[in-house]
């Protein structure tokens, strides 16, 4: 945090924070937007398309999402320099088929630029997520001043902790210095609404931070053929969001294509039928690499139906012998 925050009040803090973002981007969103915002709007300027996709209250947030939000990573337009145009495209797409639900990070490139362009001017009726890797307090302030500049926008629907891997990261994010102070900050002053913890690691660290800190939401790896690691997030994970009414959110649900191209599954219908009927599971983010992809996608979440026993078996027996190749992401910390 600059010198100049640090000697604001919290109140003046988030006033001339508010008062940028409005210079910026022609935007501050109200104290009543924030309290009311629910990831939808019965007065918002574009209606979805007959046929949207089932709603689902995540956790005891009182928020009800939409089984499908629009994921900032991958490779993707939305994270690579120099695809601002098709970028551009693809969130135009997403608001026009009713995606409300957009998920990016500091990290991700020009994804929280790109998303600025275009979102502000939706900003009541979407919910809108970014995330911090700092693990201390002063570095993850810097991580919130800097993304809400780049979404134009004074607020967010909900802050991350992102990709927590190890017992020791847990331990300094809760310490006394550590980056929780600033999610707890940032909830005081209205700047972000809801605070989250994020992995694709170790499930072990995400369970245990579900017990050690009051955590509103999780966005966590749910896939197919995660069922067959020696350690897989669902059984581990899901009892103990469940037992605590915690939102989850699931990520990495076609491993970034591989689980189609290795051959295991023959489609996004099986990929997201299956997470999505994993119980405890609220929705999932996930990316596209062109506008005729996330079509497919929608479509596909427009289409869902919770799978039978039968069918989330036949599933996991698809993943059986490729299930290693599809669960890279394990060896990311």
């Amino acid at each position: 945090m600059g010198v100049f925050q640090q000697l604001m009040t919290p109140q003046t803090r988030r006033t001339f924070l508010a008062t940028s973002f409005a210079i910026a981007g022609g935007i501050v969103g109200s104290h009543a937007l924030r309290e009311n915002s629910t990831g939808g709007s019965a007065n918002s300027a574009q209606t979805p398309p007959s046929g949207s996709m089932p709603e689902r209250e995540l956790g005891q947030t009182g928020i009800k999402v939409l089984t499908l939000g629009l994921g900032g990573a991958g490779q993707t337009p939305l994270s690579r320099q120099n695809l601002e145009a098709a970028a551009v495209s693809i969130v135009e797409r997403a608001l026009a088929l009713g995606i409300r639900y957009f998920d990016t990070a500091v990290n991700y490139g020009p994804s929280e630029d790109y998303l600025g362009k275009v979102l502000p001017a939706h900003r009541q009726r979407i919910f809108l997520a970014s995330k911090t890797d700092a693990r201390d307090r002063d570095g993850a302030w810097r991580d919130l001043e800097r993304l809400l500049k780049r979404l134009k926008t004074d607020y967010l629907n909900l802050w991350q902790l992102h990709h927590v891997s190890f017992t020791q990261e847990l331990d300094t994010i809760l310490s006394k210095a550590g980056a929780i102070h600033a999610l707890e900050e940032a909830k005081r002053q209205k700047l972000v609404r809801f605070g989250s913890t994020t992995g694709h690691h170790d499930p072990a660290v995400i369970a245990a931070g579900l017990g050690r800190y009051p955590f509103d939401i999780i966005l966590v790896a749910f896939n197919a053929a995660d069922k067959h690691h020696p350690r897989p997030f669902a059984s581990t994970v899901l009892p103990v969001a469940g037992a605590r009414r915690v939102g989850v959110v699931a990520m990495k649900v076609p491993a970034y294509g591989r689980l189609f191209n290795s051959g295991a599954l023959a489609g996004m219908h099986q990929a997201m039928g299956y997470t999505l009927s994993l119980p405890g599971v609220h929705c999932c983010v996930i990316a596209a690499a062109t506008v005729a992809q996330l079509e497919h996608n929608v479509t596909v979440a427009r289409a869902f139906k919770p799978l039978v026993k039968s069918e989330m078996a036949a599933i996991e027996q698809r993943t059986a012998t490729t299930w290693q190749e599809n669960i890279f992401f394990r060896s990311w910390t």
